[in-house]
């Protein structure tokens, strides 16, 4: 019988049924790096139901070399597992190459599934080029109003996080004639301006505003 490769151990560790187990397994293998383990680790990162599990996949493919896991990374942005997609998005945005930027199109920044939309805007927030950050924040304006709280303040962090080249598509938004777009636009510029503002208190504040132009003039 040919024994297994590391990289097979590797595989049939992680697909043990005790979470802990496979915890222990992802902090081996970033403890000790083998290139034939970046494969078994990126598969992993689109089934692991573990919270916990999958960042620990996360920080054992940080350990790993940076072009090795990148390339293998790309084409799960684009895979037709939810959970592959923001994984591998989570992870790039970790390793920090900005090769990777190239890979989150207007269609992920858009992806229907809201966990993978908030990886995409994370991380194209992180890794945006000089020359790109206007770009970036017109298309993320088309995102204004989406989804539930959490949702938004993802958004809101992602602007913040481009910085002074966003504000004028925050602006734009925020003179919408759409009251969930303007709204959360409104809230976008608060935190913009103070990183330590909290953004509930954002939110209440901006909707605040947005009713008061629906109010009469008074003569």
């Amino acid at each position: 019988m040919t024994d297994s490769t590391p990289a097979d151990r590797l595989r049939a560790a992680l697909a043990l049924s005790d979470p802990s187990a496979r915890l222990q397994t992802a902090l081996a293998a970033g403890t000790r790096p083998d290139d034939s383990y970046v494969a078994e680790l990126v598969a992993r990162c689109a089934v692991e139901s573990d919270f916990f599990v999958r960042d620990m996949l996360t920080w054992a493919l940080t350990r790993h070399d940076p072009a090795r896991v990148v390339e293998a990374l790309l084409p799960e942005v684009t895979s037709e597992i939810p959970q592959a997609r923001s994984q591998s998005l989570h992870t790039l945005s970790k390793i920090g190459d900005p090769a990777a930027y190239a890979a989150i199109t207007p269609a992920v920044l858009r992806d229907r599934h809201p966990e993978v939309a908030r990886a995409a805007w994370r991380t194209a927030s992180g890794l945006v080029p000089d020359d790109a950050h206007e770009a970036l924040a017109d298309e993320l304006s088309t995102q204004f109003g989406r989804g539930d709280h959490d949702t938004q303040r993802s958004l809101s962090r992602a602007f913040a996080a481009i910085g002074p080249r966003a504000e004028s598509a925050v602006e734009r938004a925020a003179a919408s004639p759409y009251d969930v777009v303007s709204a959360h636009a409104r809230a976008t510029a608060i935190v913009m301006d103070d990183p330590d503002a909290d953004f509930a208190e954002a939110a209440v504040q901006a909707r605040r505003l947005v009713a008061q132009r629906a109010l009469p003039v008074a003569e």
